[in-house]
């Protein structure tokens, strides 16, 4: 059996793993609605309507998705996309019923409660937050 600090040693990369991985996977939500990119909203290539509060949710996504990825103000960023995945849920996918399971939002909950951990975690090893840290 591994030792605890052995394995809270990991803990920091790990934690990036998680950082990044969502970052890259939450990127692709707002580039399909803002560009239609991966068949785009319904699969036929749509976009989100100007300035509608799909396309500003796109936008955050698009904007934020890449922060993540980097660990650039990550505690911040966080919040806003755990603030805007809890929106969504409760505006999207509740209305259709209260498990997410049926309604859809199984994804837009598991993102709002990572996002709610960075928040409180931070953003572990390779970060620009980190280095930038360390450089003041």
């Amino acid at each position: 059996m591994a030792k605890a600090s052995s394995v809270s040693s990991f803990e920091s990369y790990t934690l990036a793993l998680l950082r990044i991985v969502t970052g890259f996977l939450f990127v692709e939500h707002g580039v399909q609605k803002l560009f239609g990119a991966f068949g785009g909203l319904g699969g036929g290539g749509r976009r989100a309507a100007l300035f509608s509060l799909l396309w500003i949710a796109s936008v955050i996504e698009t904007a934020g998705g890449p922060l993540i990825i980097l660990g650039l103000f990550t505690r911040p960023i966080a919040f806003l996309l755990c603030g805007e995945m809890a929106f969504a849920y409760f505006i999207r996918h509740a209305p259709q019923g209260f498990w997410p399971l049926r309604n859809g939002g199984e994804a837009t909950v598991l993102y709002c409660f990572i996002f709610l951990y960075l928040v409180n975690a931070g953003p572990g090893a390779f970060s620009l937050d980190r280095w930038i840290r360390k450089k003041s």
